[in-house]
């Protein structure tokens, strides 16, 4: 079945407040506990032995890290960092707290398709995948936490110390996004993507990523289905941050047309240098009689990443790549989805991402920095 899953970062048993509390757990707990902040677990070897590589202007030792989603605060950003992974993405913040869905958020997901893999709307992510405790390699989960964020006041500080703690060749990027409710007209909806901003902004921020693509906020809620929305949100942030650099992440986009209209208003438009892509893929999740695996209203569907994801996001990064080879457009590429190994790693690469992270693997495995820095 592979390697042995370790302790991970994130207990899965406990709700995601505690989490904030008490977390990392495992190895990266221990990572906190050296005394060094700039002696790193890499295959034995210390940082500055090796060329840094740029993206988007900035230095770093190897373009590989973790996107936004487990990486809850500065702790966890701090271990991950000494453990190797050089581009950090803390999780997700709004203008205003947020609450977290309710506990539980992660389960182990099975797909039982014959490739492994899944795709967005395919039959088996409609008729349902099997979610229950058992995690197992290879590893697909859950992420079921609807983007909760603390309050700026927690927030803005904290970030700041991640950035602070970054070593040589790392790079803190802040993750955000507006906060939809009921009661907001879409002009207050832009407002909030730029007062987020703009908070992100007062930590001192170099380069800022745009979440655009989260699945857990109800049925055909994803901005990013709404192209020329997105377009519309990015060139009020960018009249806000000025030249700081602005990624989107996207969700994966199954027709060109649509892809390339979403570059068109974002990229086209000066207002986006770097896509980031794919988040997760919806399906619904069922246990193994059938019935809802997550509880409550709403969570019939859930976000799936890990494993499962693999083939969706490398093709989302080839589609990309190949449109920016063409010569119309220029922009950074983060691959994100089901990387599981340094393989995994390179075929992100071959693909033409300029940098790669991974999530749900680097959860359970605390040395994939230093496996895939060999």
């Amino acid at each position: 079945m592979g390697r042995r899953l370790e302790t991970p970062m994130y207990d899965v048993n406990l709700s995601y407040e505690e989490n904030y509390r008490r977390g990392p757990f495992g190895a990266y707990a221990q990572a906190l506990q050296r005394e060094d902040s700039n002696d790193r677990v890499l295959d034995g070897n210390r940082e500055g032995e090796s060329k840094l590589s740029s993206f988007l202007g900035f230095e770093v030792r190897k373009p590989f890290g973790i996107p936004a989603g487990p990486l809850l605060n500065s702790h966890f950003t701090d271990a991950a960092f000494r453990l190797g992974f050089d581009m950090c993405t803390y999780k997700t913040v709004r203008s205003r707290a947020w609450a977290c869905n309710p506990f539980p958020n992660v389960l182990a997901v099975h797909a039982k398709t014959p490739t492994g893999f899944i795709s967005a709307g395919s039959p088996e992510t409609e008729a349902g995948l099997i979610a229950d405790t058992r995690y197992e390699q290879p590893l697909s989960i859950s992420n079921s936490f609807g983007v909760p964020s603390q309050d700026p006041d927690v927030w803005q500080p904290d970030m700041q110390l991640a950035m602070e703690h970054s070593g040589k060749g790392q790079l803190l990027i802040p993750s955000f996004q507006g906060s939809r409710t009921s009661d907001m007209s879409t002009a207050e909806y832009v407002d909030d993507h730029v007062t987020a901003a703009k908070l992100v902004m007062e930590t001192g921020a170099k380069l800022l990523e745009m979440n655009t693509s989260c699945p857990n906020e109800g049925p055909g809620r994803l901005l990013c289905d709404n192209p020329d929305l997105v377009g519309e949100i990015c060139e009020s942030v960018k009249n806000e941050i000025g030249d700081v650099p602005l990624m989107i992440k996207l969700a994966y986009v199954p027709d060109d047309d649509t892809l390339k209209h979403m570059l068109d208003v974002t990229v086209g438009r000066g207002s986006v240098q770097g896509i980031v892509a794919i988040n997760t893929i919806s399906a619904r999740l069922v246990d193994a009689q059938g019935r809802q695996a997550l509880p409550g209203a709403g969570r019939d569907r859930s976000g799936v990443c890990g494993h499962a994801i693999l083939q969706a996001g490398l093709e989302m990064v080839a589609r990309l790549s190949s449109i920016r080879r063409r010569g119309e457009y220029d922009f950074s590429i983060i691959g994100v989805g089901g990387v599981s190994d340094a393989g995994d790693y390179e075929r992100y690469r071959s693909n033409g991402a300029d940098a790669v992270q991974a999530a749900t693997a680097s959860m359970w495995n605390p040395k994939l920095a230093a496996e895939i820095s060999r």
